[in-house]
């Protein structure tokens, strides 16, 4: 009785013990010291359509006045960019809500990086950024963190693929 009552005080400890040493497999977004937003890109550029849902926190601000501005792209270099996607007039990036954007760009392969840029003061937290196109499969990039202002921050999922470092240039 005693063996067992050991075997399960250890079964626990061991179980407790892996539970606060495991880590998130959800990637954390990152800051990039520079990204070469490409505004020189004619190849394609407006010929395919993407929907970008961006959520805000419910840990967020009620809402915000700070500047945001997005750009993401795939593994070749394509890169779709779209400055100032905020409007305080319109309501937008408020708390707990989901704001929808119709974005013209050169058309993608599978997207790979996502990066936001904010300015401003308020705080803003984006939940997570889904991007929809054509051709592509849809994408999730989860945020649920205070960003930090004036600088790209987001991720980079490219690596390893074929022209992976031409959309960081």
């Amino acid at each position: 009785m005693k063996t067992m009552r050991a075997l399960f005080f250890l079964l626990i400890f061991t179980l407790i013990a892996s539970i606060a040493q495991s880590r998130s497999i959800l990637p954390r977004p990152q800051p990039i010291s520079s990204l070469k937003i490409n505004t020189t890109q004619t190849q394609n550029a407006g010929t395919c359509s993407f929907t970008v849902s961006i959520r805000t926190s419910c840990s967020s601000t009620r809402y915000t006045r700070d500047r945001i501005s997005l750009s993401f792209g795939d593994a070749y270099g394509n890169q779709v960019y779209a400055p100032r996607l905020d409007d305080p007039h319109s309501r937008t990036f408020e708390r707990c809500s989901t704001d929808t954007f119709q974005i013209n760009g050169p058309c993608t392969y599978q997207i790979c990086y996502l990066y936001l840029y904010r300015s401003g003061y308020d705080g803003w937290i984006p939940y997570d950024v889904t991007v929809y196109g054509y051709n592509t499969q849809a994408v999730t990039f989860y945020y649920n963190v205070k960003m930090p202002r004036n600088i790209w921050y987001g991720f980079n999922n490219c690596y390893g693929r074929r022209g992976a470092s031409l959309a960081m240039k």
